[in-house]
């Protein structure tokens, strides 16, 4: 009679070796596709989950990238603002420098006119991808994107952030525009003050100025 022994040291040692190529293989797929969590068969409420965040983050870098385009565009404005403050403020030393005795007030008009030029130049150089937010027409707006937003039911929005031009003397522009033109009679420089004989900043012109008008330019400098 035949007898077949069985060995059970080799058939633990083969069921063992079994388990070790099995995970190793899941090991292997994790480390290729970089997800512990790669198809619905590993854990399907996981993967599920995954999924969602996996799309998720690709939104929230378009979102990244488009506040930095936001951002470009406040700083834009923001620095032609600044410096047009500097060059106002110069106007405003011109302006001083005129109420003395003596001074040739045209000579001092050439420098002025020259700061007027700048602003100008200051303005419509102020444009980031195709919008300028320093020379704009009243009731234009420009929005920049603020968020990426999933709400507790699973919805999904972007939110943005809106900025409306006011181009009167108390607004938030330089100057105004008109169609694709800047408008130099209107705006924080443009518009013409008329508690000082209805000129702007812009429009200024203190050639044959007395030093009490001067005095009343120099009050509509410091006021803008």
């Amino acid at each position: 009679m035949t007898s077949i022994n069985t060995n059970n040291s080799a058939m633990a040692a083969l069921q063992t070796l079994r388990g070790i190529n099995s995970n190793l293989n899941k090991t292997q797929n994790a480390v290729s596709s970089g997800f512990r969590i790669d198809k619905a068969s590993d854990n399907a409420a996981y993967w599920s989950i995954a999924t969602t965040m996996r799309s998720d983050d690709s939104a929230m870098s378009a979102v990244s990238d488009a506040l930095g385009l936001g951002a470009a565009k406040i700083d834009t404005a923001y620095t032609a603002m600044d410096n047009a403050i500097d060059v106002v403020s110069s106007i405003k030393s011109k302006l001083v420098a005129a109420t003395e005795d003596g001074v040739d007030k045209s000579k001092v008009q050439e420098e002025v006119k020259q700061l007027q030029d700048q602003l100008l130049s200051v303005a419509q150089s102020a444009s980031f991808y195709g919008q300028n937010w320093v020379a704009a027409a009243s009731g234009g707006s420009a929005s920049v994107v603020s968020s990426f937003v999933r709400d507790a039911s699973g919805g999904v929005k972007v939110n943005s952030t809106s900025y409306a031009f006011d181009a009167s003397s108390s607004g938030n522009v330089l100057f105004g525009m008109s169609g694709t033109t800047v408008t130099t009679t209107s705006g924080i420089l443009g518009t013409a003050y008329s508690t000082a004989s209805s000129y702007s900043v812009y429009s200024l012109d203190i050639s044959s100025m007395t030093s009490g008008q001067i005095a009343g330019a120099l009050s509509m400098v410091e006021s803008a």
